[in-house]
């Protein structure tokens, strides 16, 4: 069974960057808007196992978590909660875009806000 965009795209948002490592294109470029951009597959391989490293002891909830599917592009937008071990709460909201191309995530493109916890 091959795996969808969608898969693909809510597997990336869900921290689960393991299983899309075979779906990025080696040019793919990660833009998270107004910190940084990550160029090229190896280099974002390095940076979401970089990220797996710090969520490993925190809890992930998502209270929000709404997918839109194109024919060339995937989005997802949600909010997740995080706690950490020593119990710091933080929500953020995310919109990720995927752009395909030729079958591989080519473009991903984040938005990313903390909201308050209260």
């Amino acid at each position: 069974m091959s795996t969808t965009n969608q898969q693909i795209a809510e597997a990336f948002s869900s921290h689960r960057f393991t299983e899309t490592f075979p779906h990025l294109a080696p040019a793919v470029r990660w833009v998270s808007v107004g910190e940084s951009t990550v160029e090229g597959r190896d280099a974002v391989i390095d940076t979401c196992t970089s990220a797996s490293t710090e969520l490993a002891d925190t809890t992930t909830a998502f209270t929000r978590f709404f997918t839109v599917v194109g024919t060339e592009a995937v989005t997802v937008d949600a909010v997740g909660r995080y706690v950490d071990p020593d119990g710091q709460v933080s929500v953020v909201s995310s919109c990720d875009i995927y752009e395909i191309t030729d079958g591989l995530l080519a473009t991903i493109t984040s938005y990313a806000v903390e909201l308050p916890t209260g």
